[in-house]
């Protein structure tokens, strides 16, 4: 018998996953379902304590490999400890980034090995996968724009993926939709100059299908 339902929402840094996560979050729980909200890097406190290290800029360089296998070891973390007990239980799950970020930023963004990558990731969560992947599209440009209005209201400095340029975020975002193209648990929403209300819509939509194809709803 199936057990609940696993949903990643992915996008580049400032595509506004976090503001729908939250709001997705909220609409389904008034639909009575049990839901568990968490994110990538993070989710526990061992794997948010990664999370620091990871983003946290530094004098010291953080080598791409390093960089890959603390991902995955925060991954490893948080499956084991959030993610399939949560899933086991019938809740649904859903989740600030996963494998397709590791993918899309360490190796299409860093130029790492997409195959070792996927690897690691294996060894790291077994069998397990999204039922519904949906990604954030927006163009570079403007998702760097609303990164620099989110750290100037936080009085903060860029993390440390933050400050890796437009280059690389092109590279990541470019990375997502090759991704998005190669796996059918993929939609997209096109965010460029579309309210926060309008993106929920469809967003809805897009997570109501997958709910009663599973009849979840």
């Amino acid at each position: 018998m199936r057990k609940g339902l696993f949903i990643t929402l992915e996008g580049p840094d400032g595509c506004g996953k976090s503001t729908q996560a939250v709001l997705l979050s909220e609409h389904l729980k008034k639909g009575g379902h049990q839901v568990v909200l968490t994110r990538e890097p993070g989710g526990t406190p061992l794997a948010e304590e990664i999370r620091r290290v990871i983003l946290t800029p530094d004098k010291e360089v953080l080598d791409p490999l390093a960089e890959t296998l603390l991902y995955t070891a925060a991954r490893v973390q948080h499956v084991t400890t959030v993610i399939r007990p949560a899933l086991e239980a019938g809740k649904i799950v859903l989740c600030e980034r996963f494998i397709d970020s590791t993918l899309a930023y360490q190796g299409y963004g860093l130029g790492r090995d997409l195959e070792l990558i996927r690897k690691l990731n294996q060894m790291a969560v077994g069998s397990l996968q999204p039922d519904l992947t949906v990604l954030f599209d927006l163009e570079v440009l403007l998702c760097s724009e609303r990164v620099l209005q989110r750290n100037l209201g936080k009085q903060s400095l860029s993390d440390r993926i933050e400050a890796r340029g437009s280059g690389f975020q092109e590279k990541v975002r470019q990375g997502f939709l090759e991704l998005a193209k190669n796996e059918p648990r993929f939609s997209i929403i096109e965010v460029t100059e579309k309210s926060i209300a309008k993106i929920q819509r469809e967003l809805l939509k897009v997570v109501e299908s997958k709910l009663g194809e599973i009849n979840l709803v």
